[in-house]
């Protein structure tokens, strides 16, 4: 029989349905490919493309020229601009912002031809200290409210340049999911002055079905109630409600995972087309009227990164309700990972 499992970080309700799984195999599908003429992030290139706000550049080389291992741009095409004030009114019953923010691309490698999958987890650590490095710049702007970092994979995915490459939106409110999230770990705070991810997380290591890899400092799992099928959360074992705080060190070991954890998605599931998220605290500025506003995020709040594969789309059931049918249990797809050989497709 199928499964309603709810899960309280999200507070919505998943359909496993038992009866109905489906193997790696099962998901299997030709990739599109996305070719372009002339790739602007690539290595050679650098003219092509907007001035450079941040680089790694391990030998020390001019900006906006060979010699960079991650380079991030803002986009040419932005979302959202940071030029300009904001402004917020009322539309009859409805309200409007203008469009305030920042959009920004990290070009995470130079070769065109190698994959986030490809990297090991110094390169991948690289990539997140980029991340944090802008992170901690975009937040000393009062106007942002959220910083977003993201990646998509593949044509599928919603890729138009197939260079590697992840995303940095900042916006001037707080997304309405982010925003539940946060008041879920603040309430459970409240009533049990315990961090609601620390106890999943601990519960996780516990039960062992749904854990992916557990190396003592980061914990890669597939959620219990699980919308997705191979969703997959990956989360700091030591409690840490801002990502930009991470060490050197802590961020080498995020790499090493998130390098672990992309290979064996792609040997079991021969490269499928992939999203990650990172969900980490809004920056802590004032508000007016409202001078404890998210004071407890330090002690209720835990940084994780989302990871979903691109398997399954999503029908009307799921759209009417919000409720998503998962045809693969976590404790099955958690299995097929642990046992994946991270080196079968190098």
């Amino acid at each position: 029989m199928s499964e309603l499992r709810w899960d309280p970080l999200k507070a919505n309700w998943a359909i496993i349905t038992e009866g109905r799984g489906r193997r790696p195999q099962e998901f299997l599908a030709p990739r599109e490919k996305l070719a372009v003429a002339a790739c602007p992030f690539c290595y050679g290139k650098e003219q092509k493309t907007p001035p450079e706000i941040y680089a790694h550049r391990p030998n020390g080389s001019g900006a906006n020229q060979p010699g960079w291992q991650v380079r991030v741009i803002p986009n040419k095409f932005p979302a959202l601009q940071v030029e300009g004030e904001l402004e917020s009114e009322a539309h009859g019953l409805y309200d409007r912002m203008n469009g305030i923010g920042a959009h920004e691309i990290i070009i995470e490698q130079p070769d065109h031809e190698r994959d986030t999958a490809d990297l090991n987890g110094a390169e991948i650590a690289e990539i997140f200290r980029a991340f944090r490095a802008r992170m901690i710049d975009l937040r000393n702007d009062e106007r942002l409210r959220y910083l977003f970092a993201f990646k998509n994979n593949g044509v599928e995915a919603a890729v138009n340049v197939p260079h590697s490459h992840s995303q940095l939106i900042a916006v001037p409110l707080v997304p309405p999911m982010i925003s539940t999230e946060l008041s879920i770990c603040r309430d459970y705070y409240e009533h049990k002055e315990r961090c609601l991810i620390c106890d999943l997380l601990r519960q996780e290591r516990q039960e062992k079905s749904r854990v992916v890899r557990d190396d003592g400092n980061i914990l890669v799992y597939a959620p219990y109630a699980s919308s997705f099928p191979f969703e997959l959360r990956i989360a700091p074992l030591q409690h840490s409600h801002d990502f930009t705080a991470q060490t050197d060190q802590q961020l080498l070991a995020l790499g090493d995972a998130m390098s672990d954890t992309l290979k064996r998605i792609r040997a079991a599931l021969r490269d499928p087309p992939y999203s990650f998220i990172l969900h980490t605290s809004p920056p802590m500025h004032m508000r007016k009227g409202r001078p404890g506003y998210w004071s407890s995020l330090p002690f209720d709040y835990h940084w994780y990164i989302e990871l979903v594969p691109k398997l399954t789309k999503m029908a009307g059931f799921e759209w009417g309700t919000g409720f998503h049918m998962n045809p693969t249990p976590p404790e099955e797809a958690a299995e097929f990972l642990r046992n994946a050989d991270p080196e079968l497709m190098r």
